[in-house]
């Protein structure tokens, strides 16, 4: 997994390649808190254009951001999602929570 933060103003832009999985949630949930706690990040964008397979690891940290940004009072928004991860994001609930589009 390759995962590139861009901070515009307030909200951090995370682009990320490849799988998320128990093998990388640690790595995406560190840097990505690392970022939101420095640069007092109050939305966030997830783009999953890059990414191939999501597990329940990847939901646990996605639902862990959600959290942490609401209480900041902001948005967390998912971008040009692929079928197959379309497919787990309805399956888990996420899109009934999160703005998500294709």
């Amino acid at each position: 997994m390759d995962i590139k933060l861009e901070t515009i103003g307030t909200t951090l832009v995370v682009k990320i390649n490849g799988e998320i999985d128990h093998h990388t949630a640690q790595v995406f949930k560190s840097e990505v808190d690392r970022e939101i706690n420095l640069r007092n990040i109050v939305n966030l964008v997830l783009d999953f254009d890059g990414v191939t397979f999501m597990d329940s690891s990847g939901i646990g940290v996605v639902v862990g951001r959600y959290k942490e940004i609401t209480a900041r009072g902001g948005k967390v928004m998912i971008i040009r999602v692929k079928p197959q991860v379309d497919k787990i994001l309805e399956i888990s609930g996420l899109k009934t929570i999160l703005e998500c589009s294709h």
